[in-house]
């Protein structure tokens, strides 16, 4: 039946999303889309919210999740997912939870199955990534393709691997909180546009903001 609803409310909105950068093979479910970002085929979002010019490539899966603005979404990237009892008898949820897979409960108690995730903005995540339930990822970072990501990940760090580890970080600290402190991703189109020219050249960039 949830699966009928889902379908039915996707079908509603498709001449909607003819006109937009969603897919009309993704499927959104209670999450918020900025107009600007670009969702693409195949890719599901469960109860997310999702900054402007973010873009989100194929057969991604995203649940109970806040990614901020101008994020670079790789295709086939896992964020989020649902967390098991390790403490009960058992993990599976027929022991807990009502609306299963499965069709059957035997017992129903209070587990909180997700936690939410929190990405930054500015943000890239490499195909076939996987962001785990609950992380923060600070703006400005780089998970690289194919990483397990178990904890929280620092601005404008670059992290690879499984589990994925640091490698170094984009810019050297003092860079980093000026560029933290202008919150360039916040700022109108109308001035984004004006200091674009500038977004090649760092120094000239902070320079512009006074914060050099």
């Amino acid at each position: 039946m949830k699966r009928a609803i889902l379908l039915i409310g996707a079908l509603i909105k498709l001449p909607l999303r003819i006109f937009s950068r969603i897919s009309v093979f993704a499927l959104i479910n209670k999450s918020i889309v900025h107009k600007t970002t670009a969702v693409q085929f195949g890719t599901r979002l469960h109860w997310s919210e999702v900054g402007k010019y973010t873009y989100i490539g194929n057969n991604s899966y995203v649940i109970h999740a806040k990614l901020g603005s101008f994020c670079s979404i790789a295709n086939n990237v896992m964020i989020g997912s649902a967390r098991h009892p390790l403490k009960f008898v058992s993990s599976s949820p027929v022991f807990y939870k009502k609306d299963n897979l499965l069709k059957k409960c035997f017992a129903e108690i209070d587990f909180r199955e997700y936690e939410d995730t929190l990405i930054g903005s500015d943000v890239w995540i490499g195909a076939n990534a996987f962001i785990k339930a609950g992380v923060t990822i600070g703006h400005g970072a780089v998970i690289g393709a194919h990483s397990i990501v178990t904890k929280n990940v620092d601005p404008y760090a670059i992290v690879v691997g499984n589990p994925a580890k640091e490698i170094k970080k984009r810019f050297d600290d003092a860079t980093i909180n000026k560029l933290l402190q202008s919150k360039w991703w916040d700022y109108s189109d109308e001035l984004l546009q004006e200091k674009a020219a500038d977004f090649a050249d760092v120094p000239a960039f902070l320079k512009s903001q006074s914060l050099a």
